[in-house]
C-alpha cells in the first residue's frame, strides 16, 4: 500500500479484487501529487480483455511512472484472461474471484481511504457507485467515463439507472465518454448537458499495429491460408453485439464468384461455437472460414486479412476498427455509435446499414474488383488513425485531464513539476 517500494504489492483492500502496478515509492500517507506521483485508482467492474480495460493498459502502462501511480480495483472479480494484459502487476481477490457484489459503497470507501488517491476514476455502469464513494471518502478528484454500449441500451436505460447516472454526474468532478456519439446519448439518457461532458478519443499504437509483410506470410501460413488469397476477417468478442453472422451470411454470397475468398474472425466468446457451426454447415464456407479464438498477437492477423469488417449492432468506439487502420487495411463498418466519427466514409472504407447483407456484398465486391481501391482506402485509413487516433494523442488528453484536475482541486500544489509532451 502507500509507501511501498517493491515491484508488487499485495493487500487485503476490503474485499475487492486490486491491482497495483509497478510504483515509485512515495513514502508517505497523504494524497500523493504533493511529494511524489499522482495516485489514481481506477475502478472496472471486472479486470477482463475489453475495450475498457485495454483502455486502462494503455494508460498503465503509457503514463509516466515518474508522474503517475494506478491502482486498478476490479469491484467484481477478473475474467479468466483477466490480469494477464499487465506484467509486473499483482491480482488481488481477497473477496473472491467472480464475487456479485451489487453495491459497492462501503467496500470502495474502505479501499479508497486505505489507497488515499488523489483521483478516482470509474467507468461505466459498472464502476459507477465509486463515483458516490470517492465522495465520501473525501477524494479531491473523480471522473467517471463511459466507453461502451450494451445490446439493451438500444431502447434506453432504465430509469434506476438514468437516475443514479445523474446523481453520479453532479457528484463528478469531471464526466467523459470516448465518442461523441456516447456523449449525445449519455446526455440525453442522464439528463444532462453534453458540453459538460469531455471526449476522450480511444489511441492506437502506431508502431505495434502497421503493415508487415513478414508478418501476414507468418500468419497465413501458420492458418493454412494460401498466399495468393483473398481473406476477409474480423476481431472482436464473439457475442450478439458484434452480429458476426452477418458477415458470414456476407461471405457465403461472395465465395460463389471468388474462389480464393478466405474469413477470418479472431475472438472468442459464448457465440464462438455457433459460428463455427454455421459455418462447418455451409457447403460456400466449409474449409474457407477459419476462427483460431483469442490470440496473443492482433497485430500478426490483422496483417494477414485484405479487408477488416466490422458488423457490430453497437459500437462504442472500436480498438479493433483503429487498429486494422493503422495496419493499413480497408475498413467496412456499421453506421452506428463511434464507427462513423473514425472512418472517413469512401476515403478510408465505407459504412453500411446493420444486418443488411446486400449492402455489405456490393461493398465487398467493390473493394475485392479493384485491388487500387483497396490499396488506396488503406493508405487512408492508417494516415487517419494517426493523425486523429494516434496512442501518444490519448495518453495526452488523459494526462492534461489528470493534472489539471488535480491541480484545479487542490490535489497537488502550485510549486509540483510535471512533465507535458
Amino acid at each position: 500500500m502507500p509507501g511501498s517500494s517493491t515491484s508488487t504489492r499485495q493487500a487485503n483492500l476490503a474485499g475487492s479484487a486490486c491491482v497495483a502496478p509497478s510504483p515509485v515509492s512515495t513514502g508517505g500517507g497523504k494524497s500523493e501529487g504533493l511529494n511524489g506521483p499522482l495516485r489514481i485508482v481506477h475502478v472496472l467492474d471486472r479486470l477482463d480483455l475489453g475495450g475498457t480495460e485495454k483502455a486502462v493498459m494503455k494508460l498503465v502502462r503509457g503514463l509516466e511512472p515518474e508522474v503517475f501511480e494506478h491502482y486498478i480495483c476490479a469491484l467484481r472479480g477478473t475474467a479468466a484472461t483477466g490480469g494477464a494484459w499487465a506484467s509486473g502487476v499483482t491480482v488481488l481477490h481477497p473477496g473472491g474471484d467472480g464475487a456479485a457484489f451489487q453495491f459497492n459503497v462501503p467496500r470502495l470507501v474502505r479501499v479508497i481511504k486505505e489507497v488515499r488517491p488523489a483521483i478516482v476514476h470509474s467507468r461505466n455502469w459498472g464502476g459507477i457507485e465509486a463515483v458516490i464513494a470517492a465522495w465520501l471518502a473525501h477524494v479531491p478528484v473523480a471522473v467517471h467515463s463511459e466507453h461502451g454500449y450494451e445490446l439493451e441500451m438500444a431502447s434506453g436505460l432504465p430509469f434506476h439507472r438514468r437516475l443514479l447516472r445523474h446523481v453520479a454526474y453532479r457528484t463528478a468532478t469531471a464526466v467523459a465518454t470516448v465518442t461523441d456519439d456516447l456523449r449525445r446519448y449519455h446526455a440525453a439518457q442522464a439528463w444532462w448537458n453534453p458540453e459538460a461532458i469531455a471526449i476522450l478519443y480511444n489511441g492506437v499504437d502506431g508502431q505495434e499495429f502497421r503493415p508487415q509483410p513478414l508478418a501476414r506470410d507468418t500468419a497465413r501460413q501458420r492458418l493454412s491460408i494460401p498466399g495468393d488469397a483473398l481473406v476477409i476477417g474480423s476481431v472482436g468478442r464473439m457475442i450478439p453485439l458484434k452480429d458476426f453472422e452477418t458477415l458470414l451470411k456476407a461471405s457465403e454470397i461472395m465465395a460463389k464468384d471468388t474462389p480464393k475468398l478466405y474469413i477470418l474472425l479472431v475472438g472468442s466468446g459464448p457465440e464462438l461455437s455457433r459460428l463455427r457451426n454455421y459455418a462447418a454447415d455451409s457447403p460456400r464456407l466449409t474449409g474457407r472460414a477459419i476462427f483460431p479464438g483469442a490470440v496473443d498477437n492482433v497485430a500478426h492477423m490483422l496483417n494477414a486479412m485484405d479487408i477488416f469488417v466490422l458488423p457490430s449492432l453497437m459500437e462504442g468506439m472500436s480498438n479493433t476498427l483503429l487498429e486494422a487502420m493503422a495496419v493499413g487495411l480497408p475498413v467496412l463498418a456499421t453506421r452506428v455509435g463511434g464507427n462513423p466519427e473514425i472512418i472517413a466514409d469512401g476515403e478510408c472504407g465505407y459504412l453500411f446499414t446493420p444486418r443488411e447483407v446486400p449492402e455489405l456484398v456490393g461493398q465487398l465486391k467493390t473493394l475485392l474488383q479493384n485491388v487500387r481501391r483497396r490499396s488506396d482506402f488503406g493508405r487512408s485509413a492508417r494516415e487517419r488513425a494517426l493523425q486523429h487516433f494516434s496512442l501518444e494523442q490519448m495518453l495526452q488528453r488523459y494526462r492534461d485531464l489528470y493534472i489539471n484536475l488535480a491541480m484545479q482541486h487542490g490535489a497537488v500544489t502550485a510549486a509540483t513539476t510535471y512533465v507535458r509532451n
